[in-house]
């Protein structure tokens, strides 16, 4: 099999691939956690086993979902902490972003953080194994993003890991605890989080030759 062949054979499998994804997300916004692979393979109009070789097991599919869902997540957290204003408003734009997405589309984020609540044949589906990856990815980027930015004296390096990954430990069981019981508007949750934050966050430095923050 020549160069060309691979190439266009490899396209054909990405694209089959985005298209399964895409099936699966459909049911996903309809059934939230009690998405099944039964349920997906019938969306997709294959049987179950062709799923299963494309990702393996449950497991492989809410990886790749995960990873699709992260990816569009980081890209908007990234616009908004390179948004052209005052570091305040970063602040609270990024945390906005964040709890924005998760009210957009409260059964893809229940179908990521909490699976164990969808279909009993599948209770063997282990949500830490799966759901903390996707938070320290998120507080790995942010931790580097504070560390590029942010002028945080010796230490630096440690100081900005604690605080990525302790922000977004924060955002995640606030927006989680919020998107269950609603007892404030998003803006005021908003402004209380970003009032956490922001006594060592206005007082440290830009960093510099570097972006800003």
């Amino acid at each position: 099999m020549d160069t060309t062949q691979r190439t266009e054979q490899q396209r054909s499998a990405d694209r089959r691939r985005r298209e399964l994804l895409e099936a699966a997300d459909r049911v996903v916004l309809r059934d939230g956690p009690g998405a099944s692979m039964n349920a997906i393979a019938t969306e997709a109009g294959i049987t179950k086993p062709i799923l299963y070789r494309h990702f393996g097991d449950k497991g492989g599919l809410y990886a790749a979902l995960a990873q699709r869902h992260t990816d569009a997540l980081l890209d908007s957290l990234r616009a908004a902490l390179d948004a052209p204003a005052e570091r305040r408003e970063r602040v609270e734009a990024t945390l906005d972003t964040y709890l924005a997405a998760i009210e957009a589309r409260p059964q893809v984020y229940r179908f990521l953080m909490h699976p164990a609540e969808g279909s009993p044949s599948e209770q063997g589906f282990d949500v830490g194994k799966h759901s903390a990856p996707l938070l320290r990815r998120m507080g790995e980027e942010l931790a580097q993003v504070i560390e590029d930015r942010l002028d945080l004296g010796p230490g630096s390096h440690q100081l900005a890991r604690v605080w990525g990954h302790g922000i977004v430990g924060m955002m995640h069981a606030a927006g989680d605890w919020w998107l269950g019981e609603r007892p404030c508007g998003r803006a005021e949750l908003v402004r209380s989080l970003a009032d956490l934050l922001w006594g060592r966050l206005a007082a440290a430095g830009d960093k510099v030759g570097g972006p800003g923050f």
